[in-house]
């Protein structure tokens, strides 16, 4: 099952989100090593994760996290505008329907087949969810591991600057267009995945 969260919630309130926060941590931190907060010493949370911050979360049967990505507003601090607008030959594209796409995790413990599920699951999500809110672009920062399968999933998209190297890995920006010719874009690459987006309350979502 896939939900959208609006709102980030301090750990210990919302069990969804804190198993979220821990793959984020054994992802982005003790796997790839990078140099971001960690709360209580098991919860990656930046300070990019506040109120405004929207979050599209996989689980399995029993709840448990399988993949998740978070979309901020560009019209407010994001990590391409506050922390890579280098990645950029122009400006950094800003505005009420371009929103950011970050910290995409899929979980250590899936197998390779399920992996490419729950990422298809995810990018149809976000996609649908656009479309559901007048979304119509997203913006990223993707190293050299993400970046071709961002681009082969079959939506239209344009990279916003020459990739350089960060941390060791080329890493480039892009700008993916939404629009309402998108989800058969995905479905005719294969990566397309049946469902709808529900408004439970003003902070959940589901995706079913």
């Amino acid at each position: 099952m896939i939900r959208i969260f609006e709102g980030r919630e301090a750990p210990g309130n919302n069990p969804i989100l804190d198993d979220m926060y821990r793959a984020r941590k054994t992802v982005f931190v003790d796997l790839l090593r990078w140099d971001v907060p960690v709360i209580a010493g098991k919860f990656e949370i930046d300070q990019f994760d506040d109120d405004r911050a929207i979050y599209i979360v996989a689980s399995d049967s029993q709840g448990n996290h399988e993949g998740s990505i978070r979309l901020l507003s560009s019209d407010r601090p994001h990590i391409l505008g506050s922390i890579f607008p280098a990645l950029c030959d122009g400006k950094v594209p800003v505005g009420p329907r371009i929103f950011e796409l970050s910290r995409l995790c899929l979980s250590r413990s899936l197998r390779a087949r399920r992996r490419l599920e729950v990422r298809n699951a995810l990018a149809t999500a976000i996609v649908q969810f656009a479309l559901h809110r007048g979304i119509g672009w997203y913006s990223c920062v993707a190293d050299s591991n993400w970046l071709s399968q961002i681009l082969s999933l079959g939506w239209s998209a344009r990279p916003l600057g020459i990739p350089q190297v960060i941390a060791g890995l080329p890493t480039g920006a892009l700008l993916i267009q939404i629009d309402a010719d998108t989800p058969a874009k995905l479905d005719a690459a294969g990566t397309g995945v049946p469902m709808r987006i529900t408004p439970i309350t003003s902070s959940l979502c589901e995706a079913v």
